[in-house]
């Protein structure tokens, strides 16, 4: 049997936690996983899992062995592109992470057409609103926003994310319109969980203004917070690429004219500029143009 696969099927079965579940996502039968997962076994040379009636946990052997199989993928996912040039078309895996909100407003849009242009070349897209850790969960390239950038990394600039105050008509008939950014701290203010969730800045009249913020709903992906506002849940603070659709439907209001909130930078973080495939230096300067022709 393939070592390659087999590897792979063992290390499915330790994120999940379970046979059948590394077969629903692997797309295999639970028979051909738990063959896999024997010949992993006797490659090992030891048992690799406890197995109780709910779950499975790796043994001591099994730690290891799954360091060296994460270890063997990486291998064996650059090997394709070991061959690149500065000329060759872009072949291959590039993983990518990103949040579902910039992810589902601009970016798929992005791969899509990156994709139709270099036909040989694919994308694993992980979905994520956390920083993920590029080299343990192998990350190629994660797009984030953001004005704190972590030491070790390399970032390019994409462009620049501008924000918005908004709420649907029906929050602003019941609880009126806030006029000046000191309002907010009367309103219910639906806050994202990894940023400003105490606290909004804004540029007005050449001064930096920062108002204390609260509500109701918190959550950690701020499509959630948008739905909730065009539901009339509360004032949010949103991309201007996720919230346009909606201010322009009516769905939304703008509000606080006078008053401009922080802008932060859109990033692409890599960890080295050592050797870089093919489809990772095209899809970075793919990236840059596309951003800058749809930047709103």
């Amino acid at each position: 049997m393939d070592r390659i696969v087999a590897a792979k099927v063992f290390v499915t079965i330790a994120e999940c936690g379970s046979l059948s579940g590394a077969a629903e996502l692997l797309d295999m039968s639970r028979a051909m996983v738990t063959r896999y997962l024997a010949e992993m076994e006797s490659w090992a040379g030891a048992r690799l899992f406890h197995r109780t009636t709910r779950r499975i946990n790796l043994t001591a052997a099994g730690d290891i062995t799954l360091l060296r199989c994460q270890e063997l993928l990486s291998l064996a996912d650059k090997m394709p592109g070991v061959g690149d040039t500065g000329d060759d078309e872009p072949t291959g895996i590039l993983r990518i992470a990103c949040s579902q909100s910039l992810a589902q407003a601009t970016l798929a849009a992005a791969i899509a057409a990156y994709l139709k242009r270099h036909r040989q070349a694919a994308v694993d897209l992980r979905i994520d609103n956390r920083a993920v850790n590029l080299v343990e969960e192998r990350i190629d390239l994660a797009i984030r926003i953001t004005n704190q950038l972590d030491p070790g990394v390399i970032a390019r600039p994409l462009g620049i994310c501008h924000s918005v105050v908004c709420a649907s008509p029906a929050y602003l008939r019941e609880h009126g319109t806030p006029r000046q950014a000191a309002d907010l701290a009367t309103h219910d203010c639906l806050t994202y969980t990894y940023f400003g969730k105490s606290l909004w800045h804004f540029e007005h009249a050449g001064a930096t203004v920062s108002v204390p913020v609260s509500g109701s709903l918190s959550a950690n992906e701020s499509v959630v917070l948008l739905q909730a506002a065009v539901e009339g849940a509360g004032i949010s603070l949103q991309p201007v690429f996720s919230a346009a659709p909606l201010l322009a439907s009516g769905q939304l209001v703008a509000l606080l004219p006078g008053y401009q909130p922080h802008s932060m930078g859109i990033h692409a973080i890599y960890m080295s500029r050592a050797h870089p495939r093919a489809i990772s230096r095209t899809m970075l300067a793919f990236l840059g143009e596309w951003f800058v022709a749809h930047e709103t």
